[in-house]
């Protein structure tokens, strides 16, 4: 309780501090957002991180997130460092263990916090002019050790909870084109406006004149800072710093159909300075305009698949015309407009499954490209699709075209706005963010390039033809086939890796989880991978070392203990079976479902221990077949609910002895000896057999670990087996010998009662047969 006070009393000190910044100019309201708070692990994949989510909205000066980390219980923990992960527009790629990342696979480092936490602690990070959209945040702890913890065991956790305090402007200037606006600034008030950029904007600029102070002093000194953009912790603003009377900055490729800040804050110190400022946008390349009528894009549909098995039998002169023309402009590249200086291919956006989709281009896979004009491919790339990898992958065509070994095909894909201008010094970037560049020729026919968790937002695909001549010379056209496909993980994480769907809250993601030590975003990090021989030999010992069952069931069956025995071999086959298609790699052999193994192999090890010690009880056998069925049923439930629960052993572990223990103190009071009475069956066989069970269950509980778990549960298995021998109680023609010799004389068969009963002394006393009282057999057994 005190924590939480102390945690909301710090988040609202942090939101009356954003609130008493007001610059004056603009109104600015505050924005409060928390999520709960979740418990930690230790980084072993990525799903081991606890993803969070924030909408930052247009318009935020000032994000404030307060990170508060909690110990979960009182023991002595040592000192841990959390790390926290921040990005825009997508999940943060990581790698925390410093692993290869598959080939051609591209990421950039985002940006880490790390947290020291002895007991609680608490943080705030601070970003000025934020990226409108959603953010996310990751945090985990350090590398896992490979320690395998028991569930329900106390164990060391901690609790992470993001908060984020914002301040958003809500009568923001709107700069518009070739507008004049007059502005103050100060450095501790910057002016603020907002000025939208459409598409096919190929630069713009703003210009800041008239500039000079409210005191009058240094006129036309204008020492400005001119930001344009926003803050993404990846890619910054652009920033101009001015001086004189006159300033400007200049944006090349700006994002396109979005908002652009404008911030302009003065750099003297306790002076405001008066200024006018104006923008200017150049529009650059438009493709050709498709007109309003869509029978091209339902004839496009047609040729695609269903619609066209659904309107085969209504074909019309006008659907066939429109087929062949569709063809002739697959075939053949018409000519541009005099305006018009880039070729734009319509691409078809389809959702085949779960962070899936694939981009088409409507007039076929094949794309002309040309050295006179870029092709123009565009991806809209939404919310929901940013958990998986965006995939690229272009192609060369030759067959038809012979291309020069001095000419390539290059091809930028960048996001929010193309970059129309390719050559060979031009880089793939546009004026706020980062792009990929990638060519082809005849002999690197094939590029690849795969972006894991890529942002949201509308991804272009720019190709062109480069000859490294002045000109091409015969060849003028080629093609090439882009394939551009969201997929869930690269390349399926291979052989040694499974793809995994992971979710926070309503979002969906996924990774990959290794096995066999192999590692990385892939799983294609063989630095620790298991050999085939290693892979075999865990195998082998999981599986065969459940044969130390066969002297268990022996030994059961010659002392007549059948319903036992047949415990002990239900455990042994789906023991050996489980283990078998449990293993990583190629070792692996699966006859059944998995999840039908793993429940059949927790089922028989609890019913085999709760039908040996009940054995070990020698309580009558219809009172005992009966605690067998029904602790059987009640094993069953609880292991539906709760598969690996500690109190899933625990309990009928504990019932078990409880009967048992009660049994020999009854029979001890009774006898007034000790139970059992031979010393040599405590020395030679319960002693041992306890011996065996408290060493296995102690490797089980504390030694096990990922990377000796082949051979530590092995013995287990072997050290359980050999207890079930020892602890077997001798069956029924040795109970004498053995001093087992007291059993309960229970009897359920009804008594037959008679009006008479019989006196044994009657020769010597004279005693005859004497009615005795009448009883309703009815009422008495």
């Amino acid at each position: 309780m005190a924590v939480c006070f102390l945690r909301s009393l710090l988040f609202i000190a942090l939101t009356a501090w954003t609130l008493a910044e007001d610059d004056g100019q603009v109104t600015f309201v505050s924005e409060l957002s928390s999520k709960p708070r979740q418990k930690l692990s230790k980084y072993g994949w990525y799903g081991s991180v606890r993803l969070q989510r924030f909408h930052i909205p247009e318009e935020t000066a000032v994000a404030r997130w307060l990170f508060s980390v909690t110990k979960g219980h009182s023991i002595n923990c040592g000192q841990h460092n959390i790390t926290i992960h921040i990005r825009w527009g997508a999940p943060p790629v990581i790698n925390p263990t410093g692993t290869t990342f598959p080939n051609a696979t591209l990421w950039s480092p985002t940006l880490s916090l790390t947290l020291p936490v002895m007991t609680q602690n608490f943080t705030t990070f601070n970003l000025t002019d934020p990226a409108p959209g959603v953010w996310y945040v990751g945090a985990h702890l350090p590398e896992d050790d490979g320690r395998i913890e028991q569930k329900g065991f106390p164990s060391c956790s901690y609790f992470f909870q993001p908060q984020l305090s914002i301040r958003r402007a809500v009568d923001t200037p709107v700069l518009q084109q070739s507008t004049v606006i007059s502005q103050t600034s100060a450095p501790d008030r910057p002016a603020r406006l907002k000025l939208y950029v459409p598409e096919f904007v190929s630069s713009l600029s703003v210009s800041v004149t008239n500039c000079s102070s409210e005191d009058g002093t240094e006129a036309g000194n204008c020492s400005l800072v001119l930001r344009l953009g926003s803050a993404s912790l990846q890619h910054g603003p652009a920033i101009a710093n001015c001086s004189g009377s006159r300033c400007s900055a200049s944006l090349l490729h700006p994002p396109w159909h979005t908002w652009l800040r404008v911030v302009i804050e003065s750099s003297q110190v306790n002076r405001t300075v008066t200024f006018t400022v104006a923008s200017n946008y150049t529009m650059g390349c438009k493709p050709k305009s498709v007109g309003l009528k869509t029978d091209d894009d339902i004839t496009c549909f047609q040729g695609n698949g269903s619609f066209a098995n659904s309107t085969a039998t209504h074909d019309t002169p006008a659907v066939t015309e429109a087929v062949v023309l569709l063809s002739e402009s697959a075939s053949e590249m018409t000519p541009l407009l005099p305006s018009a200086c880039v070729w734009s291919v319509p691409v078809l956006y389809e959702e085949t499954d779960v962070l899936s989709l694939c981009f088409t281009p409507v007039n076929g896979p094949n794309v002309s490209v040309t050295d006179s004009h870029p092709t123009l491919l565009t991806y809209p790339l939404h919310q929901h699709a940013t958990g998986g990898t965006l995939n690229l992958q272009l192609t060369l065509n030759s067959t038809n075209v012979t291309l020069g070994n001095s000419s390539s095909v290059v091809a930028c894909l960048s996001p929010w706005a193309p970059v129309l201008e390719l050559n060979h010094s031009e880089p793939c970037r546009t004026g706020l963010f980062g792009g990929y560049r990638v060519s082809v020729n005849v002999s690197v026919p094939k590029a690849v390039v795969r972006l894991p968790f890529p942002q949201s937002a509308t991804w272009y695909l720019t190709l062109q033809l480069l000859c490294n001549s002045s000109s091409c010379g015969n060849t003028t056209v080629v093609s090439v086939v882009p394939e551009v496909f969201i997929s869930a993980c690269v390349e399926d994480c291979g052989t040694y890796g499974e793809c995994r769907l992971l979710r926070s809250y309503s979002y969906l993601y996924a990774a990959c989880v290794c096995k066999a030590g192999w590692s990385g975003w892939g799983c294609t990090d063989d630095s620790t991978a298991q050999s085939f021989g290693r892979q075999l030999l865990a195998t082998l010992l999981l599986t065969l070392s459940n044969l130390s069952f066969l002297p268990a069931i022996v030994v059961a069956i010659r002392r007549c203990y059948v319903a036992e025995a047949s415990v002990y071999l239900f455990t042994m086959f789906f023991s050996t079976f489980y283990h078998a298609c449990d293993q990583p790699g190629s070792a692996v052999l699966c006859i059944m479902d998995y999840d039908t193994l793993q429940y059949c192999d927790f089922l028989g090890s609890v019913c085999s221990i709760w039908v040996t010690i009940l054995c070990m009880a020698r309580i009558r056998d219809t009172f005992k077949f009966t605690l067998f069925m029904l602790g059987a049923l009640l094993i069953a439930m609880s292991m539906q609910l709760d598969r690996k629960g500690l109190w899933n052993l625990l309990g009928p572990v504990l019932c078990a002895i409880t009967l048992m223990v009660t049994a020999w103190v009854y029979r001890g009071v009774r006898r007034q000896h000790c139970y059992p009475p031979s010393w040599q069956r405590w020395v030679f066989f319960l002693i041992p057999g306890a011996v065996c069970a408290l060493v296995g269950v102690c490797l089980y509980i504390f030694a096990e670990t990922e990377d000796n778990y082949y051979y530590t549960h092995s013995l287990w298995h072997i050290l359980v087996a050999s207890c079930v021998v020892f602890l077997l109680p001798p069956g029924e023609k040795d109970r004498e010998a053995a001093g087992w010799s007291w059993s309960w004389t229970w009897s359920w068969r009804p008594r037959a009662r008679t009006n008479y009963h019989y006196c044994p002394v009657a020769a010597e006393t004279g005693c005859e047969w004497m009615e005795a009282d009448y009883r309703n057999p009815a009422q008495e057994w």
